[in-house]
Protein backbone atom coordinates (compact mmCIF):
# COMPACT_ATOMS: atom_id res chain seq x y z
CA UNK A 1 0.00 0.00 0.00
CA UNK A 2 1.28 3.48 -0.68
CA UNK A 3 0.26 5.75 2.12
CA UNK A 4 -0.28 9.69 0.62
CA UNK A 5 -0.02 12.87 2.05
CA UNK A 6 -3.42 12.91 2.89
CA UNK A 7 -3.12 10.08 4.85
CA UNK A 8 -5.35 7.84 2.07
CA UNK A 9 -4.06 4.57 1.02
CA UNK A 10 -4.00 3.14 -2.32
CA UNK A 11 -2.79 0.47 -3.53
CA UNK A 12 0.71 0.10 -5.56
CA UNK A 13 -0.31 0.21 -9.43
CA UNK A 14 2.00 -2.10 -11.67
CA UNK A 15 1.79 -1.88 -15.39
CA UNK A 16 2.68 -5.23 -17.37
CA UNK A 17 2.90 -4.90 -21.26
CA UNK A 18 3.46 -7.74 -22.90
CA UNK A 19 4.96 -7.65 -26.26
CA UNK A 20 2.58 -10.99 -28.15
CA UNK A 21 5.02 -12.15 -30.92
CA UNK A 22 5.46 -15.42 -28.67
CA UNK A 23 3.35 -16.98 -26.66
CA UNK A 24 5.98 -16.78 -23.79
CA UNK A 25 6.78 -13.04 -23.66
CA UNK A 26 2.28 -13.08 -23.01
CA UNK A 27 2.91 -15.93 -20.52
CA UNK A 28 5.39 -15.12 -18.38
CA UNK A 29 4.22 -11.38 -17.06
CA UNK A 30 0.74 -13.51 -16.58
CA UNK A 31 2.03 -15.72 -14.14
CA UNK A 32 4.45 -13.04 -12.69
CA UNK A 33 1.05 -10.61 -12.31
CA UNK A 34 -1.03 -13.32 -11.02
CA UNK A 35 1.28 -14.07 -8.07
CA UNK A 36 1.19 -10.48 -6.66
CA UNK A 37 -1.23 -9.91 -3.86
CA UNK A 38 -4.86 -8.03 -4.90
CA UNK A 39 -5.06 -6.56 -1.69
CA UNK A 40 -1.52 -4.81 -2.27
CA UNK A 41 -1.32 -3.91 -6.12
CA UNK A 42 -3.77 -2.82 -9.25
CA UNK A 43 -2.78 -4.67 -11.60
CA UNK A 44 -3.34 -3.44 -15.66
CA UNK A 45 -2.36 -5.86 -18.31
CA UNK A 46 -1.95 -4.83 -21.97
CA UNK A 47 -1.56 -7.16 -24.55
CA UNK A 48 -2.76 -7.68 -28.27
CA UNK A 49 -6.43 -8.73 -28.16
CA UNK A 50 -5.81 -12.04 -29.95
CA UNK A 51 -4.63 -13.20 -26.06
CA UNK A 52 -7.37 -11.80 -24.08
CA UNK A 53 -8.52 -14.93 -23.12
CA UNK A 54 -6.03 -16.06 -21.00
CA UNK A 55 -6.70 -13.21 -18.91
CA UNK A 56 -10.26 -13.83 -18.81
CA UNK A 57 -10.35 -15.32 -14.97
CA UNK A 58 -8.23 -12.37 -13.93
CA UNK A 59 -9.75 -9.07 -12.06
CA UNK A 60 -6.59 -7.32 -13.72
CA UNK A 61 -7.18 -4.29 -15.68
CA UNK A 62 -7.11 -5.15 -19.15
CA UNK A 63 -5.38 -3.31 -22.12
CA UNK A 64 -5.34 -3.40 -25.80
CA UNK A 65 -1.70 -3.42 -26.98
CA UNK A 66 -0.32 -3.53 -30.54
CA UNK A 67 2.40 -5.95 -31.33
CA UNK A 68 3.74 -6.89 -34.94
CA UNK A 69 2.51 -10.71 -36.04
CA UNK A 70 4.07 -13.40 -35.18
CA UNK A 71 4.32 -14.49 -38.08
CA UNK A 72 6.70 -10.62 -38.96
CA UNK A 73 8.63 -11.80 -35.96
CA UNK A 74 9.69 -15.30 -37.21
CA UNK A 75 10.14 -14.31 -40.95
CA UNK A 76 12.52 -11.81 -39.52
CA UNK A 77 14.22 -13.77 -37.44
CA UNK A 78 14.46 -16.93 -40.26
CA UNK A 79 16.18 -14.29 -42.38
CA UNK A 80 18.57 -12.76 -39.52
CA UNK A 81 16.99 -9.39 -40.49
CA UNK A 82 16.33 -6.47 -37.18
CA UNK A 83 13.25 -7.49 -35.82
CA UNK A 84 11.60 -3.92 -35.38
CA UNK A 85 12.26 -1.11 -38.09
CA UNK A 86 12.66 2.11 -36.76
CA UNK A 87 8.74 3.52 -37.64
CA UNK A 88 7.40 0.35 -36.29
CA UNK A 89 9.36 0.97 -32.52
CA UNK A 90 8.53 4.89 -33.10
CA UNK A 91 4.70 4.05 -33.20
CA UNK A 92 5.41 1.68 -30.58
CA UNK A 93 6.71 4.23 -28.17
CA UNK A 94 4.08 6.71 -29.09
CA UNK A 95 1.50 4.09 -28.49
CA UNK A 96 3.40 2.63 -24.76
CA UNK A 97 3.37 6.89 -23.89
CA UNK A 98 -0.30 7.07 -24.51
CA UNK A 99 -1.13 4.25 -21.97
CA UNK A 100 1.18 5.57 -19.44
CA UNK A 101 -0.35 8.57 -19.36
CA UNK A 102 -3.75 6.54 -19.13
CA UNK A 103 -2.60 4.44 -16.46
CA UNK A 104 -0.21 6.18 -14.11
CA UNK A 105 1.56 3.25 -12.78
CA UNK A 106 4.16 3.21 -10.24
CA UNK A 107 5.94 0.60 -11.92
CA UNK A 108 5.77 -0.84 -16.13
CA UNK A 109 6.75 -4.17 -16.39
CA UNK A 110 7.75 -5.65 -19.57
CA UNK A 111 8.27 -8.66 -21.33
CA UNK A 112 10.06 -8.15 -24.73
CA UNK A 113 8.73 -4.73 -25.30
CA UNK A 114 11.87 -3.07 -26.60
CA UNK A 115 10.23 0.50 -26.97
CA UNK A 116 10.20 0.76 -23.10
CA UNK A 117 13.86 1.59 -23.19
CA UNK A 118 12.42 5.22 -24.61
CA UNK A 119 8.74 5.51 -23.67
CA UNK A 120 9.18 4.03 -19.48
CA UNK A 121 12.13 6.57 -19.61
CA UNK A 122 10.46 9.81 -21.46
CA UNK A 123 7.53 8.94 -19.23
CA UNK A 124 9.45 8.65 -15.99
CA UNK A 125 8.29 5.50 -14.47
CA UNK A 126 10.65 3.18 -13.18
CA UNK A 127 11.10 0.06 -16.00
CA UNK A 128 11.42 -3.59 -15.11
CA UNK A 129 12.50 -5.82 -17.97
CA UNK A 130 11.73 -9.51 -17.95
CA UNK A 131 14.54 -11.15 -19.91
CA UNK A 132 16.70 -14.79 -20.47
CA UNK A 133 20.23 -14.25 -19.10
CA UNK A 134 21.46 -15.21 -21.77
CA UNK A 135 21.18 -12.00 -23.79
CA UNK A 136 22.58 -10.01 -21.22
CA UNK A 137 26.03 -8.70 -21.81
CA UNK A 138 27.18 -10.00 -18.71
CA UNK A 139 26.75 -13.48 -19.76
CA UNK A 140 30.09 -15.75 -19.35
CA UNK A 141 29.32 -16.89 -22.90
CA UNK A 142 30.94 -14.28 -25.47
CA UNK A 143 30.47 -16.09 -28.29
CA UNK A 144 27.04 -16.54 -29.83
CA UNK A 145 25.57 -19.33 -32.08
CA UNK A 146 24.86 -19.34 -35.14
CA UNK A 147 21.25 -19.40 -36.24
CA UNK A 148 19.39 -20.83 -39.06
CA UNK A 149 19.44 -18.07 -41.44
CA UNK A 150 19.86 -18.03 -45.17
CA UNK A 151 23.82 -17.82 -45.14
CA UNK A 152 23.73 -21.04 -43.35
CA UNK A 153 22.27 -22.66 -46.65
CA UNK A 154 24.27 -21.18 -48.43
CA UNK A 155 27.52 -21.62 -47.59
CA UNK A 156 27.16 -24.74 -45.14
CA UNK A 157 27.65 -24.16 -41.13
CA UNK A 158 31.38 -24.46 -40.46
CA UNK A 159 32.01 -21.43 -42.91
CA UNK A 160 28.98 -19.04 -42.36
CA UNK A 161 29.83 -19.91 -38.17
CA UNK A 162 32.70 -18.48 -39.13
CA UNK A 163 32.09 -15.73 -40.59
CA UNK A 164 28.76 -15.41 -38.12
CA UNK A 165 31.58 -14.93 -35.46
CA UNK A 166 33.65 -11.98 -37.22
CA UNK A 167 30.96 -10.38 -37.81
CA UNK A 168 28.72 -10.81 -34.72
CA UNK A 169 30.12 -7.19 -33.10
CA UNK A 170 28.98 -5.27 -36.57
CA UNK A 171 25.63 -7.77 -36.87
CA UNK A 172 24.96 -6.82 -33.57
CA UNK A 173 25.32 -3.26 -33.29
CA UNK A 174 23.15 -3.04 -36.66
CA UNK A 175 20.62 -5.04 -34.78
CA UNK A 176 20.80 -2.42 -31.93
CA UNK A 177 20.66 0.68 -34.67
CA UNK A 178 16.72 1.33 -34.99
CA UNK A 179 16.02 1.59 -31.26
CA UNK A 180 19.04 3.65 -30.56
CA UNK A 181 18.09 6.08 -33.12
CA UNK A 182 14.75 6.41 -31.52
CA UNK A 183 16.49 6.97 -28.34
CA UNK A 184 18.53 9.66 -29.50
CA UNK A 185 15.24 11.37 -31.51
CA UNK A 186 14.05 11.60 -27.52
CA UNK A 187 17.14 12.91 -26.32
CA UNK A 188 18.51 9.60 -24.73
CA UNK A 189 21.96 8.39 -24.93
CA UNK A 190 22.37 5.19 -27.40
CA UNK A 191 22.05 1.39 -25.18
CA UNK A 192 24.78 -0.35 -26.82
CA UNK A 193 24.92 -3.63 -29.12
CA UNK A 194 21.86 -5.56 -29.28
CA UNK A 195 22.44 -7.60 -26.05
CA UNK A 196 22.06 -4.06 -24.44
CA UNK A 197 19.09 -3.62 -26.06
CA UNK A 198 17.33 -6.60 -25.41
CA UNK A 199 18.11 -6.42 -21.55
CA UNK A 200 17.95 -2.56 -20.48
CA UNK A 201 15.80 -1.64 -18.03
CA UNK A 202 16.16 0.31 -14.48
CA UNK A 203 16.03 -3.33 -13.45
CA UNK A 204 16.67 -6.56 -15.26
CA UNK A 205 14.72 -9.97 -13.91
CA UNK A 206 16.42 -13.09 -15.60
CA UNK A 207 14.29 -15.99 -15.99
CA UNK A 208 16.75 -18.78 -15.46
CA UNK A 209 19.30 -19.77 -13.01
CA UNK A 210 22.85 -18.83 -12.37
CA UNK A 211 24.08 -22.93 -12.85
CA UNK A 212 22.08 -23.07 -16.37
CA UNK A 213 23.09 -19.73 -17.57
CA UNK A 214 25.71 -18.19 -15.50
CA UNK A 215 26.95 -14.19 -15.74
CA UNK A 216 29.92 -12.37 -14.30
CA UNK A 217 29.99 -8.56 -12.74
CA UNK A 218 26.19 -8.85 -13.03
CA UNK A 219 24.69 -4.96 -11.79
CA UNK A 220 22.96 -5.08 -8.40
CA UNK A 221 20.34 -3.68 -10.80
CA UNK A 222 20.10 -6.87 -12.26
CA UNK A 223 18.51 -10.38 -10.39
CA UNK A 224 18.07 -13.99 -11.11
CA UNK A 225 14.44 -15.01 -10.29
CA UNK A 226 14.37 -18.33 -11.71
CA UNK A 227 12.17 -20.19 -15.21
CA UNK A 228 8.67 -19.15 -15.14
CA UNK A 229 6.91 -21.85 -15.68
CA UNK A 230 3.24 -21.64 -17.43
CA UNK A 231 1.06 -24.35 -18.50
CA UNK A 232 -2.18 -23.71 -20.05
CA UNK A 233 -5.53 -24.87 -17.86
CA UNK A 234 -7.17 -26.99 -20.18
CA UNK A 235 -9.06 -30.15 -20.20
CA UNK A 236 -7.37 -33.89 -20.97
CA UNK A 237 -8.19 -35.31 -23.90
CA UNK A 238 -10.40 -37.83 -23.66
CA UNK A 239 -7.34 -40.55 -24.69
CA UNK A 240 -5.35 -39.50 -21.99
CA UNK A 241 -7.12 -41.69 -19.46
CA UNK A 242 -5.92 -44.83 -21.50
CA UNK A 243 -2.41 -44.15 -21.77
CA UNK A 244 -0.57 -47.38 -22.05
CA UNK A 245 1.51 -48.08 -18.22
CA UNK A 246 4.55 -50.32 -19.90
CA UNK A 247 6.04 -48.17 -21.98
CA UNK A 248 7.60 -44.51 -21.59
CA UNK A 249 6.13 -41.32 -23.40
CA UNK A 250 7.73 -38.66 -24.90
CA UNK A 251 5.96 -35.22 -25.46
CA UNK A 252 6.49 -33.49 -29.21
CA UNK A 253 5.75 -29.73 -29.05
CA UNK A 254 7.41 -27.42 -31.45
CA UNK A 255 5.53 -24.27 -29.59
CA UNK A 256 4.78 -20.90 -31.23
CA UNK A 257 7.78 -20.28 -32.53
CA UNK A 258 9.45 -23.87 -33.54
CA UNK A 259 9.89 -25.03 -37.17
CA UNK A 260 6.73 -27.38 -37.56
CA UNK A 261 7.67 -28.47 -40.79
CA UNK A 262 9.63 -30.60 -38.64
CA UNK A 263 6.64 -32.58 -36.99
CA UNK A 264 5.98 -35.37 -39.48
CA UNK A 265 9.66 -36.12 -39.35
CA UNK A 266 9.65 -36.21 -35.56
CA UNK A 267 6.78 -38.22 -35.26
CA UNK A 268 8.04 -41.08 -37.94
CA UNK A 269 10.87 -41.00 -36.34
CA UNK A 270 9.88 -41.47 -32.44
CA UNK A 271 6.85 -43.84 -34.10
CA UNK A 272 9.17 -46.55 -34.65
CA UNK A 273 10.41 -46.74 -31.32
CA UNK A 274 8.28 -48.57 -28.51
CA UNK A 275 7.57 -45.42 -26.70
CA UNK A 276 4.13 -43.36 -26.91
CA UNK A 277 4.08 -39.99 -28.64
CA UNK A 278 2.10 -37.46 -27.27
CA UNK A 279 1.76 -34.42 -29.48
CA UNK A 280 0.74 -30.89 -28.96
CA UNK A 281 0.20 -29.41 -32.17
CA UNK A 282 -0.26 -25.47 -31.22
CA UNK A 283 -2.95 -25.79 -33.55
CA UNK A 284 -0.77 -25.38 -36.58
CA UNK A 285 -0.50 -28.32 -38.66
CA UNK A 286 -3.18 -30.87 -39.65
CA UNK A 287 -1.58 -34.37 -39.22
CA UNK A 288 -2.80 -37.61 -41.49
CA UNK A 289 -1.57 -41.38 -41.20
CA UNK A 290 -0.62 -40.92 -37.44
CA UNK A 291 0.68 -44.11 -35.99
CA UNK A 292 -1.03 -46.21 -33.34
CA UNK A 293 1.40 -45.41 -30.87
CA UNK A 294 0.72 -41.40 -31.58
CA UNK A 295 -1.25 -39.53 -29.83
CA UNK A 296 -2.15 -35.85 -30.77
CA UNK A 297 -4.29 -32.95 -29.24
CA UNK A 298 -3.65 -29.59 -30.61
CA UNK A 299 -2.87 -28.46 -26.90
CA UNK A 300 -2.06 -30.06 -23.68
CA UNK A 301 -0.95 -29.45 -20.27
CA UNK A 302 2.55 -28.97 -20.76
CA UNK A 303 3.67 -29.68 -17.59
CA UNK A 304 1.35 -32.66 -17.03
CA UNK A 305 2.81 -33.89 -20.36
CA UNK A 306 6.37 -33.28 -19.45
CA UNK A 307 5.54 -34.96 -16.01
CA UNK A 308 4.10 -38.12 -17.94
CA UNK A 309 7.18 -38.29 -19.98
CA UNK A 310 10.97 -39.98 -19.95
CA UNK A 311 11.50 -37.25 -22.54
CA UNK A 312 10.22 -34.04 -24.05
CA UNK A 313 11.02 -32.62 -27.84
CA UNK A 314 11.02 -28.80 -28.56
CA UNK A 315 11.89 -25.93 -30.42
CA UNK A 316 14.67 -25.59 -27.91
CA UNK A 317 12.39 -22.32 -26.56
CA UNK A 318 13.15 -21.42 -22.63
CA UNK A 319 8.95 -21.69 -22.12
CA UNK A 320 8.92 -25.48 -23.37
CA UNK A 321 12.66 -26.39 -22.22
CA UNK A 322 12.20 -25.62 -18.83
CA UNK A 323 9.12 -26.64 -18.66
CA UNK A 324 10.83 -30.24 -19.16
CA UNK A 325 13.34 -29.47 -16.78
CA UNK A 326 11.05 -28.26 -13.92
CA UNK A 327 10.22 -31.84 -13.96
CA UNK A 328 13.32 -33.60 -13.82
CA UNK A 329 13.12 -34.56 -17.70
CA UNK A 330 16.13 -34.52 -20.72
CA UNK A 331 15.09 -32.24 -23.55
CA UNK A 332 15.69 -32.94 -27.15
CA UNK A 333 15.46 -29.09 -28.83
CA UNK A 334 15.32 -28.38 -32.80
CA UNK A 335 16.73 -25.29 -32.36
CA UNK A 336 15.95 -22.38 -35.01
CA UNK A 337 16.13 -19.08 -34.13
CA UNK A 338 19.32 -17.84 -32.14
CA UNK A 339 17.03 -17.54 -28.50
CA UNK A 340 16.47 -21.33 -28.83
CA UNK A 341 19.77 -22.21 -29.94
CA UNK A 342 20.86 -20.11 -27.09
CA UNK A 343 18.70 -22.31 -24.22
CA UNK A 344 19.74 -25.29 -25.61
CA UNK A 345 23.07 -24.83 -25.89
CA UNK A 346 23.60 -23.84 -22.08
CA UNK A 347 21.23 -27.09 -21.44
CA UNK A 348 23.47 -29.25 -23.11
CA UNK A 349 26.40 -28.31 -21.19
CA UNK A 350 24.58 -29.36 -18.24
CA UNK A 351 23.94 -32.42 -19.58
CA UNK A 352 20.40 -32.41 -19.63
CA UNK A 353 19.77 -32.67 -23.09
CA UNK A 354 21.18 -32.62 -27.10
CA UNK A 355 21.17 -29.52 -29.55
CA UNK A 356 20.05 -30.29 -32.97
CA UNK A 357 19.75 -27.76 -35.85
CA UNK A 358 16.22 -27.73 -36.71
CA UNK A 359 18.19 -26.71 -40.48
CA UNK A 360 20.09 -30.03 -40.33
CA UNK A 361 17.48 -32.20 -38.36
CA UNK A 362 16.38 -35.32 -40.44
CA UNK A 363 14.22 -38.71 -39.05
CA UNK A 364 17.32 -40.91 -38.17
CA UNK A 365 19.06 -38.18 -36.71
CA UNK A 366 16.06 -36.99 -34.61
CA UNK A 367 15.80 -40.69 -33.49
CA UNK A 368 19.34 -41.62 -32.83
CA UNK A 369 19.40 -38.64 -30.15
CA UNK A 370 15.98 -39.52 -28.88
CA UNK A 371 17.36 -43.30 -28.06
CA UNK A 372 20.51 -41.57 -26.37
CA UNK A 373 18.53 -39.66 -24.18
CA UNK A 374 16.11 -42.38 -23.17
CA UNK A 375 18.81 -44.58 -22.43
CA UNK A 376 20.85 -42.08 -20.70
CA UNK A 377 20.55 -41.97 -17.17
CA UNK A 378 23.66 -38.95 -16.69
CA UNK A 379 20.72 -36.98 -18.54
CA UNK A 380 17.94 -37.53 -16.44
CA UNK A 381 20.44 -36.83 -13.34
CA UNK A 382 21.15 -33.51 -15.03
CA UNK A 383 17.93 -32.53 -15.61
CA UNK A 384 16.92 -33.30 -12.07
CA UNK A 385 19.55 -31.93 -10.60
CA UNK A 386 18.68 -28.41 -12.54
CA UNK A 387 14.75 -29.10 -11.45
CA UNK A 388 16.21 -28.98 -7.84
CA UNK A 389 17.78 -25.54 -8.88
CA UNK A 390 14.72 -24.12 -10.38
CA UNK A 391 12.60 -25.11 -7.23
CA UNK A 392 14.96 -23.15 -5.26
CA UNK A 393 14.76 -19.78 -6.94
CA UNK A 394 10.45 -20.34 -7.17
CA UNK A 395 10.20 -17.36 -9.73
CA UNK A 396 7.01 -15.80 -8.59
CA UNK A 397 8.34 -15.77 -5.19
CA UNK A 398 11.72 -13.77 -5.91
CA UNK A 399 9.33 -11.50 -8.32
CA UNK A 400 6.93 -10.69 -5.02
CA UNK A 401 9.77 -10.33 -2.90
CA UNK A 402 12.09 -8.12 -5.27
CA UNK A 403 9.05 -5.92 -6.69
CA UNK A 404 8.02 -5.23 -2.29
CA UNK A 405 11.81 -4.27 -1.58
CA UNK A 406 11.69 -1.99 -4.58
CA UNK A 407 8.41 -0.44 -4.08
CA UNK A 408 9.90 0.43 -0.70
CA UNK A 409 12.33 1.96 -2.05
CA UNK A 410 10.85 3.88 -4.72
CA UNK A 411 7.95 5.34 -2.56
CA UNK A 412 8.73 5.17 1.16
Amino acid sequence: MIVGKTGSVRRRRILFMAEAVTLAHVTRPLVLARALPADGYEIHFACSQKYEGFLRDTTFTQWPLHSISPDQFLESLAKGEPLYDRPTLESYVEEDVRLMNAVMPDMVVGDFRLSLAVSAAHCKVPYVSIVNAHWSPYASLRRFPLPEIPLAGVLGVPIARTLFHILQPLIFALHARPLNLVRRSYGLPPLGDLRHVYTHGDFTLCTDIPKLVPTANLPPNHHYIGPVIWSPEIELPAWWANLPQDRPCVYVTLGSSGQVSLLPDVISALSGLPIIVLVATAGRLNLNSIPSNVMVADYLPGAEAARRSALVVCSGGSATAYQALAEGVPVLGLASNMDQHLTMSAIERCGAGILMRAGLAKEHSIRRNAERLLGNEGSRAAARSLAQGFADYDAPTKFCTFLEKQMGVLMP
